[in-house]
């Protein structure tokens, strides 16, 4: 790779250990991924937040470094274990909570902005088409390169602190213009959110860097969302294309029967004990539409809504916290049904949802069956 005297002399360990560190990681990147150089980034979003996923190395690890770095461009930060608010209604074990706070501690010494959010496309005014931004979330970064025009690889939670530390990132493939080798064929008809988590999750499966799609019609934001989540959850693909048509590339079809292949694979029970929706997180426009789609309905079973912080907020000024608590809803800031402590399979048995994403991690982390749904079917089915 090709670096300015600036970057080489940081390299070199002339600025620091930490942002020594910090280009390592890049130009390790930078190599595996083929780019030439860094460009600059004004943007970062970091995972690596929740002490679920990165334990005590990573907890021990974040503390020694806030002791000395700080972020040099706006830094936003992925939803964390739990909610502060109503954290002990969960029985979680005092040695998580501590930990917990310490990543939440070291994070803000180092100037990341609380937001606890997968969406920041949803809660930040997104900078003009063609911004170089660095996302590790992956249903963030796929979104950033799908619909928002904004260039990010696929970060991982160590090149996104490292960019961030930094102000700059690889120039990969990802952030060049280039054809999608693959067009998927959309061949479902009448498709809802859940067919389009289904559509992400085959893509992420197929793909490489980035597909084409061609016949999925109109999406509302919902769709997309879900979209991008199941794409993220199942391989290494970061960007779709829409009916952009290249002869030169590989024709597939996603039909009924691909789709009932994974809805088999992660539908594993006939109903859940609970229902989680928000994976990837609610915004404002989603639970206003859950408000007005329960028309004064309430939920037989406990509803666990996870949402950002500033949503919750804007939500409870409109009254909607309001109706959707008296509706049987638990409101849930600053975490996500992904990857949460908050859900045990020696309390649970089974989740209803209608996130892909949120389905594939209750499987896998949570150790718990799920019962796949639209929103449109839970409603019906799970409310009186």
């Amino acid at each position: 790779m090709e670096l300015t005297r600036e970057e080489e002399s940081a390299l070199k360990g002339e600025q620091g250990e930490t942002m020594q560190t910090a280009y390592r990681i890049l130009v390790a990147t930078g190599e595996a991924t083929d780019a030439e150089r860094l460009v600059p980034i004004k943007w970062a979003h970091l995972s690596g937040v929740n002490y679920n996923t990165i334990g005590d190395a990573g907890e021990e690890f974040l503390s020694n470094i806030s002791k000395e770095a700080r972020v040099k461009v706006k830094t936003s930060l992925n939803p964390m274990g739990f909610d502060i608010d109503n954290v002990e209604n969960y029985n979680l074990s005092e040695n998580f909570i501590s930990k917990q706070l310490s990543i939440k501690k070291s994070y803000e010494t180092m100037g990341v902005m609380p937001s606890f959010s997968c969406i920041p496309y949803e809660i930040f005014e997104n900078p003009e088409e063609g911004t170089q931004v660095s996302f590790a979330e992956s249903n963030a970064a796929i979104h950033a390169n799908s619909f928002d025009k904004l260039k990010t690889n696929k970060e991982s939670a160590f090149s996104a602190l490292a960019s961030a530390l930094t102000g700059k990132s690889p120039y990969s493939s990802l952030r060049k213009e280039s054809s999608s080798k693959l067009t998927i064929r959309m061949k479902v008809e009448n498709p809802d959110e859940l067919t389009y988590g289904m559509l992400g999750f085959f893509a992420g499966k197929v793909g490489n860097e980035s597909v084409n799609v061609s016949g999925v019609g109109k999406m509302d934001h919902r769709s997309c969302k879900s979209l991008c989540g199941g794409m993220g959850t199942s391989g290494t693909c970061a960007k779709f294309d829409f009916d952009k048509d290249n002869p030169e590339s590989e024709k597939i079809d996603f039909d009924e029967n691909e789709m009932n292949k994974i809805y088999d694979e992660l539908n594993t029970c006939e109903k859940g004990d609970l229902i989680t929706l928000g994976s990837p997180q609610l915004g404002l426009e989603e639970i206003s539409d859950l408000v007005y789609r329960l028309k004064g309905r309430s939920f037989k079973k406990k509803c666990m809504i996870f949402c950002p912080r500033v949503v919750k907020e804007q939500a409870t000024k409109l009254g909607h916290v309001d109706k959707l608590t008296n509706a049987g809803c638990e409101i849930l800031s600053d975490c996500c049904t992904c990857l949460t402590p908050l859900i045990k399979k020696d309390e649970v048995d089974g989740v209803t949802t209608n996130s892909i994403k949120g389905a594939y991690y209750l499987q896998n982390s949570n150790g718990v069956g799920v019962n796949l749904k639209p929103l449109s079917k839970i409603i019906e089915d799970e409310t009186k």
